[in-house]
């Protein structure tokens, strides 16, 4: 009980530090989710439609034996792999459309320039 009390009294000077974070995790935890209201929506009827013929697709490939190695590099080079296809493949990021995306880093390197009134 002695060495539980002379914990908390050593953390008396940076009890403020512990409490300020604590309460900024909460609120960033809290405002992030937020941020996706602004993110554009998507067609329900036309998600749907993917979805179900994914799940044929599937369906069809338990039925039958296992496919071949010739099969399965046939099926992942017509899209993103052997089961998308090439389902929602411009909604993929990669390089090639990505070339004027920013890094984190950047963007971090933008917002602390602002707040510090560097740039």
């Amino acid at each position: 009980m002695k060495n539980f009390t002379v914990v908390l009294s050593s953390l008396r000077p940076v009890r403020f530090l512990i409490v300020a974070f604590t309460c900024a995790l909460l609120f960033l935890s809290n405002v992030v989710p937020a941020f996706a209201i602004t993110s554009t929506q998507s067609d329900p009827e036309k998600a749907t439609t993917q979805l179900l013929e994914t799940q044929r697709e599937t369906d069809k490939v338990a039925k039958e034996p296992p496919p071949g190695l010739e099969e399965v590099q046939r099926k992942s080079n017509e899209g993103l792999n052997e089961v998308q296809g090439a389902a929602d493949i411009e909604k993929q990021k990669r390089p090639e459309n990505s070339q004027g995306a920013t890094s984190v880093r950047d963007e971090v390197e933008n917002f602390l320039g602002k707040v510090t009134g560097n740039k």
